[in-house]
């Protein structure tokens, strides 16, 4: 593409222009020349997975997702889109905060001395492609929690820091997406250094690309691009209003921290824990769940020990076992303190829901609970509309 004069300028680069797919290989191999190790979706193992990115073919062109509770399958597209897919099963969550860290080792030396090492935490400059609107608030959400605060999570800092974002906004939502419910999408509105809509139309196929930051100005200034035309943006827009007004999913138009509050002692909560299994699979696949445990390990001498962090979950019975016992013993006590966390006390410890709308939980919850379904059940029988469909 040429680069005719016109286009719009931030910080010494363009802020807005038009990309086609040779536009998109280049911005790939701009970041891959900045040092910058490329993370975007792409098809393996019968899903759509996150995975280093050598080159924008990686991306699944073609291929998008049929969602429903407790159900993920891949389907081919007829228009080749490369974003038309909602969130898999994993999340940004995997590389900012890994499920695995270790935090030191120790070994015995032979005069019988102990040598401790800290765990050095390597910095990492991650490019992520495709981030959307609902995960781009999650990765703000999870910095509020791991490095808002007065204790920071180094690992996560040496992961986090200097990140480039390139959120991609959403034109078909699944059907079980609620972002427009929790105030987080289809639309990106802040946190990115590049923002793309994807448009296939008769024009062709081609991503609106818009600056956030100066570095993501400086990246696009790189990359073969036309400037931006009104059909592109109104195209843009009107497939982003689309999605907004085709949800999959919706919560209730209540507060849901005061559902939360007063609905401690419902009935419902015996009904979604009788098909609870306690197995975690909603906090894996959150994108803001961000409880860890730590596991000591050895080998089998006793001279090399090893202190790792792991992920962890509140469905745990462990969880929040104390010396006389676990505090929540059941299944109703664990999922009620799941959701409410999620949707209620979050505000009290970190402003903000911990919930963006991106369904994961719903698509990956073995039985199939819904925690919109669960929500209105909840308000329901607060309002003494039980039998209301």
């Amino acid at each position: 593409m040429s680069d005719p004069e016109g286009v719009g300028r931030v910080a010494g680069g363009p802020a807005e222009a038009v990309l086609d797919r040779a536009g998109l290989e280049a911005l790939v191999q701009v970041l891959r020349r900045r040092g910058r190790t490329v993370i975007g979706p792409t098809v393996r193992d019968a899903a759509i997975v996150l995975d280093e990115l050598e080159s924008a073919a990686e991306l699944p062109y073609g291929w998008g997702v049929e969602l429903e509770a407790g159900r993920y399958r891949v389907r081919r597209r007829e228009d080749g889109a490369a974003f038309a897919h909602s969130a898999g099963p994993q999340s940004w969550k995997s590389f900012l905060h890994p499920e695995r860290v270790r935090q030191w080792s120790a070994d015995r030396e032979p005069g019988g001395g102990l040598t401790v090492r800290e765990e050095e935490q390597e910095s990492a400059a991650y490019a992520f492609l495709g981030v959307r609107p609902c995960d781009l608030r999650a990765i703000r959400i999870l910095d509020r929690v791991m490095s808002g605060g007065r204790y920071r999570d180094p690992a996560y800092l040496s992961r986090r820091t200097g990140a480039f974002l390139i959120a991609v906004e959403c034109t078909e939502p699944g059907a079980t997406c609620f972002c427009v419910s929790m105030g987080t999408g289809p639309a990106a509105d802040a946190g990115y250094d590049l923002a793309l809509t994807e448009v296939v139309d008769g024009a062709g196929h081609r991503f609106l690309c818009r600056s956030g930051t100066g570095e993501g100005a400086s990246v696009l200034a790189e990359i073969p691009r036309i400037a931006a035309d009104d059909a592109t943006r109104t195209a843009a827009a009107d497939g982003v209003r689309r999605a907004a007004e085709h949800m999959g999913r919706s919560m209730p138009p209540v507060d849901l921290r005061t559902l939360m509050r007063d609905t401690l002692e419902a009935d419902r909560w015996d009904d979604v824990t009788a098909r609870c299994l306690s197995c975690g699979n909603c906090t894996m696949v959150c994108p803001t769940c961000f409880c860890t445990t730590t596991e000591d390990v050895t080998d089998l001498t006793g001279d090399h020990a090893e202190r790792w962090r792991r992920w962890d979950s509140c469905y745990d019975l462990d969880f929040s076992l104390l010396h006389g016992g676990p505090v929540r013993a059941t299944p109703r006590s664990r999922y009620r303190q799941w959701l409410t966390h999620k949707l209620g006390t979050w505000h009290d410890q970190f402003d903000s829901s911990g919930c963006v709308g991106c369904g994961r939980c719903i698509v990956w919850c073995p039985t199939g609970i819904d925690l919109t379904e669960e929500a209105h059940a909840l308000h329901r029988e607060a309002t003494g509309q039980e039998g209301t469909p």
